[in-house]
């Protein structure tokens, strides 16, 4: 084994690779967090910003138990779908994986990827539809979360986001493709006044900036109440506070949501976690009554106002205890559809419990995270659901993340 002149860190493994030993390999696939997989010798190597396809020469920096994961130093044989990353910061900023993947092939994975989980968590051999494309590639987000560490006097600010395989380490970051023109120019106002400030009053420790572009123009304040239409109805909510932020795709991924929820003839719709009315309202048309469940106070008040506001009367919204989620509804469950459009991490098992016990026609499942959500199909699909269809939506062109729509009946 070849010796390193670069020392380890404290806690590296040293087997079966010495640090920063470089190596060639074949990529074979890609993982769910956008890196590419190949093997040397029948270890697994996991390699950021490679493709399939590619033979590469990597860097090693961690062994683990069973892979290890290295930097790309080289691409041997390049990918047919290798693109030039618009991004002067692509491969060190850890916000994109696939600026430099054509986007028909990135959509191509993200499908594969879902029905490779398929397969692995949830034990089922079922059809993916192909991901629908965003109309936006790039300048789609709506919001954009720069963050700086505790400034440090003998290092310069840094304004940015983390680097790609680190936990604390920011790459300084003065435009980002993903978002707006208005929006890039009002990152480079506040990056000038958070570093003026640091000159003037250091700053004790770390922080967070926000940009969020709306239907009035762009804020950064989260206390702003901002507005944001999707279809024809517009939708109230504090800037800091959560609403899907690529606006490009979400008449479609709110429709097709509203779609599969009403099929078969159900007439009444419960968001169970609803936020500030997102699917329940855009959905309400659909039904004879819709009902979203908020267990945020603050949320659900905003969901009020936006029925309102809308004037969409057959809307309302409770605010739920996680422990008895569905206990204040008062229509049988045989005529109703769930929504579910849990957190990253997925639904609880006490929430799932509750879901089975209440049994709804069907289930709409939105997740941001897919591998927690075939996590969560099993036990729906062990109390009697069967899947109606599976639907990836690229919410995220560029990056590793995709929303999955999964769609369960019961008979």
């Amino acid at each position: 084994m070849p010796e390193t002149t670069t020392k380890p860190p404290r806690k590296f493994r040293p087997e079966p690779f010495a640090y920063h030993q470089e190596i060639e390999l074949e990529i074979e696939t890609l993982t769910n967090m956008g890196q590419g997989l190949g093997r040397h010798e029948n270890w697994v190597v996991m390699v950021r910003f490679a493709l399939p396809g590619e033979r590469v020469r990597a860097r090693i920096y961690r062994n683990d138990k069973n892979y290890s994961e290295a930097d790309l130093v080289e691409v041997l044989r390049p990918s047919p779908h290798r693109v030039e990353a618009p991004c002067p910061v692509f491969s060190e900023c850890g916000g994109c994986q696939y600026q430099n993947f054509e986007y028909d092939a990135q959509l191509q994975w993200k499908t594969r990827q879902v029905k490779e989980l398929l397969q692995r968590m949830a034990r089922v051999e079922q059809e993916v539809q192909p991901a629908i494309p965003s109309p936006k590639l790039y300048g789609y987000r709506s919001k954009l979360t720069p963050h700086f560490e505790k400034p440090k006097p003998d290092r310069p600010m840094k304004i940015g986001f983390l680097r790609a395989g680190t936990r604390f380490n920011y790459v300084d970051v003065k435009r980002c493709p993903l978002v707006s023109e208005e929006m890039n120019q009002t990152l480079t106002r506040l990056r000038a006044e958070t570093q003026d400030r640091q000159a003037r009053k250091p700053f004790k420790k770390g922080g967070t900036l926000l940009i969020r572009e709306h239907l009035d123009g762009v804020s950064t304040n989260p206390t702003d109440i901002i507005r944001e239409q999707v279809g024809g109805i517009v939708f109230s909510f504090p800037a800091g506070e959560f609403f899907q932020n690529n606006p490009s795709i979400l008449p479609a991924f709110t429709q097709y949501v509203a779609r599969k929820a009403s099929e078969t003839g159900t007439t009444h719709l419960v968001d169970a976690y609803c936020g500030s009315g997102l699917f329940c309202l855009t959905a309400a048309n659909r039904f004879q009554e819709a009902v979203g469940i908020e267990v945020s106070e603050h949320s659900v008040q905003y969901a009020i106002k936006n029925a309102a506001a809308n004037h969409i009367a057959n809307a309302r919204f409770l605010l739920g205890d996680a422990a008895s989620i569905f206990q204040q509804i008062d229509f049988a469950s045989d005529q109703a559809a769930v929504i579910i459009d849990p957190p990253r991490k997925g639904s609880n098992e006490n929430f799932l419990s509750q879901l089975i016990a209440f049994g709804p026609r069907r289930i709409v499942y939105v997740s941001c995270n897919p591998a927690t959500q075939m996590r969560d199909l099993r036990p729906l699909l062990d109390s009697g659901y069967a899947i109606n269809e599976v639907q990836p939506f690229d919410l995220f062109p560029q990056t590793k993340h995709l929303e999955c729509v999964i769609t369960l009946t019961r008979d």
